[in-house]
């Protein structure tokens, strides 16, 4: 309980201010992405974690028009805190804005978003790109480096963890992500059909009461996953519903929601810890 406190006074504390404006290439070598970055205290090096937003986009519903670090959404704003504190430099990532949908996408319009913003073939050149760009600072260590993805981000966490991924070759935990983290993700890409081995360990939370995308194709694409050698561990989280951790009182309000925040946030901590840290 402690920690989900933290996480959600983080929310109503954190300031604009606190977070850095940066903008780096896509590994798709034409679009120039903005990122916002939370940084720890210290002079380091850190250990980061580049996240990645879902179909909504990095921002808030109340952004009016003005997208911005001031107009992040709570979840975000809190997560990036949340591993600010913990010694990690944090690297939110904005895939939507730069090309023109900064409000993102509204429920079921999966088969209609534009190819652009694809998370099968687009946005994990982004999470390259991140990577690239972040190896590139002082101060970062550069084979401590994990990805976190919400929903569509999520989903692109499950590409970008490939060992097929688009925008790297031949990819080690050397060479690519040391770790990732995939928050209620769909599961039923066809980037992800068949044969798939994540060429680093994978921590995938789903809700079992989830609205928006099927938790028994996400059991089913993991039980797949760890026959072919992946290091994936999948927790399913009981009555909790799609975007669980988001810290407003409407989500925060079932039981459920609440419990499933709490344990996805020791068990991600945990789990990058064991991979980054050490």
């Amino acid at each position: 309980m402690r920690t989900l406190c933290l996480f959600l006074a983080l929310t109503a504390c954190s300031h604009a201010a606190d977070i850095r404006t940066v903008h780096f290439q896509s590994e798709d070598h034409k679009t120039k992405l903005v990122g916002y970055l939370f940084e720890p205290s210290g002079s380091g090096p850190h250990a980061a974690v580049v996240m990645l937003h879902g179909r909504a986009g990095p921002y808030s519903s109340l952004a009016k028009g003005v997208y911005t670090a001031a107009t992040l959404s709570k979840r975000h704003k809190a997560w990036g805190e949340f591993w600010a504190e913990r010694g990690y430099l944090a690297l939110l990532v904005d895939s939507f804005g730069p090309r023109g949908y900064p409000q993102g996408f509204p429920l079921g319009s999966y088969e209609s978003r534009p190819s652009e913003v694809s998370e099968q073939t687009v946005r994990p050149l982004d999470a390259y790109g991140a990577l690239r760009y972040l190896r590139k600072r002082s101060g970062v260590i550069g084979d401590r480096i994990g990805v976190q993805g919400w929903s569509n981000g999520g989903m692109t966490v499950l590409v970008t963890m490939s060992d097929q991924a688009p925008g790297i070759d031949q990819p080690t935990p050397e060479t690519g992500f040391r770790a990732a983290v995939a928050e209620y993700p769909g599961c039923g890409m066809e980037a992800i059909k068949g044969s798939y081995h994540a060429y680093a360990p994978l921590l995938m939370m789903i809700a079992s009461a989830d609205q928006e995308v099927s938790p028994k194709i996400c059991e089913a694409f993991a039980k797949r996953a760890k026959a072919s050698g992946s290091k994936l561990e999948s927790v399913v989280f009981g009555g909790a519903e799609h975007n669980f951790d988001d810290p407003g009182k409407k989500k925060q309000s079932n039981p459920a929601n609440h419990r499933a925040t709490e344990e996805a946030m020791r068990r991600a901590e945990a789990f990058f810890a064991s991979c980054l840290l050490r």
